[in-house]
């Protein structure tokens, strides 16, 4: 049985949004008990932003997934390896949440989050070849992780 466009792109979505809540599930307690005893920049924004921003950001990359696992039959091999990347960088994402608040340590969290936001580009170079539009929907991802990789770096600087 051949699965279309639209289940590819449902079963991208429930697995992005399982790996969030998973990851998220994993690391609820220092959110609310050890990260609000962190200096945090000026510009870090309210506790109430990351789960409707990380919910949209999991959605659209399921997406793009989606669209570019649909071209699975016309160019294999490209598909493949985009598909790889993109397992690799989700894998990395969930690892980051580990490392920041369930380790505690924002210092191998920062170091994390520079190789996962080299794998979300190299991830979105990928797919752009494939489907432009699943290309168009990783730059709202690649500036959020932009956004957290500064973040992160300022926590730590400021808690060092």
């Amino acid at each position: 049985m051949e699965l279309t466009k639209y289940t590819k792109i449902i079963v991208m979505v429930a697995t992005c949004l399982a790996v969030g809540y998973f990851s998220s599930m994993a690391t609820m307690s220092s959110v609310k008990t050890w990260f609000p005893t962190l200096v945090k920049p000026i510009f870090n924004p309210p506790s109430w932003v990351f789960a409707p921003v990380w919910s949209m950001l999991y959605s659209m990359m399921a997406v793009a997934a989606g669209l570019v696992w649909n071209r699975f039959e016309h160019q294999k091999e490209d598909v493949r390896k985009a598909l790889i990347f993109f397992a690799i960088q989700l894998a990395l994402n969930a690892l980051w949440s580990i490392l920041f608040f369930g380790l505690r340590n924002p210092f191998l969290a920062l170091i994390e989050i520079v190789l996962l936001w080299l794998m979300i580009y190299e991830t979105y170079l990928k797919f752009a070849k494939i489907d432009k539009i699943a290309g168009y929907l990783f730059i709202p991802y690649i500036a959020w992780v932009s956004f957290a990789m500064v973040l992160n770096g300022s926590i730590w600087w400021l808690n060092r």
